[in-house]
């Protein structure tokens, strides 16, 4: 069955049944099937009887001055087909004017959500106000679709947590689920953004799951990062942001339990990130 798609919050409501299990999975397009393993693990958990809504909308205030977003995919009809595909019931595409008003985009007097000081460190650091576009879009497509559970996948970690801290932060009546990051044959994390990269550059990208994969085999977070880095430093044509250990919240790296290693580099034009589990001190 082939999802039905809207455009306006109006017309969306109607799908919005009264009593059903509403399960959102907010995406920016370009669908791949991490977004697609997000609306089948969103339609399990609501079941038959409940409502999957996939959004797909280019946000224009988490994108830094001189980033991709007019070049950034928008790709609506094949969107649709992969979100049938995975089991989603409704295609949520609204344009800018109908999110943030005549404006389409943040006014000086306009109400945002600030991230704290957690979204100005890693991807906040590299791409200033990107995380207060985030969660002020996220929370107003909750505010647009109800939903009881939203689905994140963990490749974007930093933007997991950020957003499960919002929902506590500000009692959002929203259970927030983080679903394991889909991977290529190489172990590439599916992304968007990899159709940028030439053959050159995706098999150059390959390197960095390895890094990161053989960081996440240390029991230490200095000897994880070290392994890291020198595995990276072999290809010359990736360019390091971080490579870093973080407790689960992403602050400082326990002496011992469950960590998360996280790291970003470019490769030619094209930013990419990734992260693992990792355990600390055993």
């Amino acid at each position: 069955m082939t999802a039905e798609v809207r455009h306006t919050v109006v017309d969306l409501r109607g799908d919005l049944r009264t009593g059903a299990q509403r399960a959102v999975v907010m995406t920016m397009g370009a669908l791949h099937d991490g977004h697609a393993e997000l609306v089948r693990q969103a339609r399990r958990m609501v079941g038959e009887t409940g409502t999957v809504i996939v959004t797909v909308f280019v946000n224009p205030t988490q994108f830094s001055a001189g980033e991709d977003f007019d070049a950034y995919p928008r790709t609506l009809d094949d969107d649709v087909v992969v979100a049938s595909e995975a089991g989603a019931d409704v295609v949520f595409a609204p344009n800018a004017v109908e999110v943030y008003g005549l404006t389409g985009g943040f006014e000086p007097t306009s109400v945002t959500i600030d991230p704290g000081p957690l979204g100005d460190v890693l991807e906040g650091a590299s791409r200033p106000g990107h995380f207060r576009g985030v969660l002020t879009v996220v929370s107003k497509l909750m505010g647009m679709t109800y939903p009881d559970v939203a689905l994140f996948g963990e490749k974007d970690y930093q933007q997991l947590t950020l957003i499960r801290r919002m929902v506590a932060d500000l009692s959002m009546p929203v259970e927030v689920v983080g679903v394991p990051t889909v991977r290529e044959a190489d172990g590439l994390a599916r992304s968007s953004r990899n159709r940028y990269l030439s053959p050159e550059e995706r098999r150059v990208a390959a390197v960095i799951p390895q890094a990161l994969a053989a960081a996440a085999q240390q029991s230490d977070p200095q000897e994880a990062v070290e392994t890291g880095l020198r595995i990276l430093s072999r290809e010359p044509g990736i360019d390091v942001d971080y490579l870093v250990v973080t407790d689960l919240d992403l602050g400082p790296a326990p002496r011992i339990g469950d960590a998360r290693v996280l790291v970003a580099a470019r490769v030619g034009t094209t930013r990419l990130i990734d992260n693992q589990p990792m355990r600390v001190g055993s």
